[in-house]
């Protein structure tokens, strides 16, 4: 072999070799990065949460896509050998009930766990201080209320919970509790790993009833018989506080929840006794 083309081969040799370290490193590294993001294993398929209600005092059966919560750190419902009730409330905008809410909760002294929006704490300041100082937790509901399982790229699926904490904390001065409500219910596989990669639990619910078309508000006799017919152990009961059939009802139902042997806690009890 000339000298000329020993010298070539081994320039390229030494190339190739470098090149191959330098893909190898950075794939290790962002192979462990926490931002990193796309997983092929990990599914993006859309689905829309669900659960098939009982009235017989025990816990509905899920859909089968719940059978990875627990992988994600996703929950549901609690135990469901113990009368605790984990009382939440989603609020997109606020529509003069709140108030009224918290004055209820206090004078039962029950915690409740409120879900929002970002425009919900830029608007309404004072009520979340009220929240947060009563012992409520209030909890991350998303920046614009997407479909979580849609968001493919991470960074932009962190910007919608990253920019509710920030804002979270301006107003109170104080780290937001790290659960996180999808919007609409809709989830993936993958949206839940984002969401725990991010620090969260995912907080879906185990009754629900329709109550937040203001124009269209059920009445108080058909929302209670709903509420006690489909109250369980464990249950994580969504309501939305827009709803002046709720704000007008909750006196009775923590009542009735209090003959009933319930006990209303945070969700930081849930996620610490799982």
């Amino acid at each position: 072999m000339k000298k000329s083309n020993t010298r070539n081969y081994i320039i390229i040799t030494i190339f190739t070799l470098m090149f191959a370290v330098l893909v190898s490193t950075n794939f290790d590294l962002l192979s462990k990065s926490k931002t990193l993001i796309f997983n092929p294993k990990l599914s993006t398929q859309e689905y829309n949460w669900y659960f098939n209600p009982r009235d017989d005092g025990k816990q509905p059966e899920p859909i089968k896509e719940a059978n990875f919560f627990k992988k994600y750190n996703a929950y549901y419902v609690g135990d469901p050998k113990e009368k605790v009730l984990y009382l939440s409330f989603d609020a997109g905008y606020e529509s003069g009930n709140t108030e009224k809410i918290l004055d209820t909760l206090k004078k039962h002294n029950a915690p409740a766990q409120f879900f929002v929006v970002e425009s919900y704490i830029k608007n309404n300041p004072e009520i979340i201080k009220r929240m947060e100082k009563e012992g409520h937790l209030v909890c991350n509901h998303s920046k614009n209320h997407p479909s979580m399982a849609k968001i493919v790229d991470f960074e932009k699926f962190k910007s919608e919970i990253s920019s509710v904490e920030n804002t979270y904390k301006k107003v109170t001065g104080k780290n937001m509790p790290k659960y996180f409500r999808p919007p609409m219910g809709k989830f993936s596989e993958q949206s839940l790993k984002y969401t725990q990669d991010l620090g969260y639990s995912s907080i879906f619910w185990s009754f629900a009833y329709v109550d937040w078309y203001e124009n269209q508000q059920p009445t108080a006799e058909y929302a209670k018989e709903k509420i006690y017919s489909r109250t369980h152990p464990g249950a994580i009961v969504l309501l939305h506080p827009n709803s002046k059939t709720n704000t007008e009802i909750l006196d009775d139902v923590l009542t009735h929840w209090t003959k009933e042997g319930y006990k209303l806690k945070t969700l930081d009890y849930l996620t610490k006794n799982k």
